[in-house]
């Protein structure tokens, strides 16, 4: 171990942080992070994504949600979905629809009736338009059901994950969300596991201005060279991450993003 002189103690820690090898690296599952030599690269601190990295495996939540209509008997051309789920972003993002108190089913339901009422129903078959139009209450409850299903087992999986890092390291999570992601990770059981949580819509900075990680940064109070931004997405996670000096772990799952 080095020992450094009371007066050079900060500027020589600093120089064996650059000195030390960045770690950039790719993992098929979060389990993996228990496998990584974190100390090796001299990391302290963790800065964690949300949304695709601990709720999907790696998935992105279109593609989730997709699946969901489809678990509901509700098949439509991909070009029609898309169209329907950037309409519900849109509108989630111009207008408080989200409650700080809402949880993952609540954020679902209020999405999916944003969407079903923005599909371009031309494009379904007779039927599906037909049960589409005269129950649409009813396939909005079966189809966020059916998601937040999928992102509770998910959430499951990794909580061991979250819950043996956080004993070694402490944690902060920046997120891109709709203000009520408090909500959400206790709904989950995991919003102990964090000491601060950055979220977009709270603090009015998005990914991937990488402004939002550095208040991670902040929050963590230690040098960039010392946490490791663990995210599913290379251009909102990853790069802005890494332009800050941070170390980067990519959450790969099923996604290339």
């Amino acid at each position: 171990m080095r020992k450094y002189a009371a007066g050079s103690h900060v500027s020589s820690v600093r120089e064996h942080i650059e000195d030390m090898e960045r770690l950039d690296l790719e993992i098929g599952s979060l389990d993996a992070l228990l496998h990584v030599e974190f100390a090796d690269y001299g990391v302290s601190g963790l800065i964690f994504d949300y949304g695709g990295t601990i709720d999907t495996r790696g998935e992105h939540w279109s593609d989730v949600i997709l699946r969901g209509y489809k678990a509901a008997g509700i098949e439509m051309p991909y070009e029609t979905f898309w169209n329907a789920y950037v309409a519900a972003e849109r509108e989630l993002g111009r207008h408080p629809h989200i409650l700080p108190s809402d949880n993952f089913y609540d954020v679902l339901r209020k999405k999916v009736a944003i969407e079903t009422g923005a599909i371009e129903l031309s494009t379904l078959s007779a039927e599906q338009c037909g049960r589409l139009v005269a129950e649409s209450d009813k396939y909005v409850e079966k189809i966020a059901s059916w998601c937040y299903d999928e992102a509770r087992r998910c959430v499951a999986e990794a909580t061991p994950v979250l819950e043996a890092l956080a004993a070694r390291f402490p944690m902060v999570m920046v997120s891109n969300f709709y203000g009520n992601l408090n909500a959400v990770l206790d709904d989950f059981g995991i919003r102990e596991y964090f000491r601060d949580v950055i979220e977009s819509a709270v603090v009015g900075i998005r990914k991937p201005d990488p402004e939002i990680f550095r208040l991670g940064i902040e929050a963590l109070g230690l040098p960039a060279g010392c946490i490791a931004t663990i995210g599913d997405s290379y251009e909102k996670d990853i790069l802005p991450a890494s332009t800050l000096g941070t170390h980067t772990v990519r959450v790969t799952g099923k996604g290339d993003r």
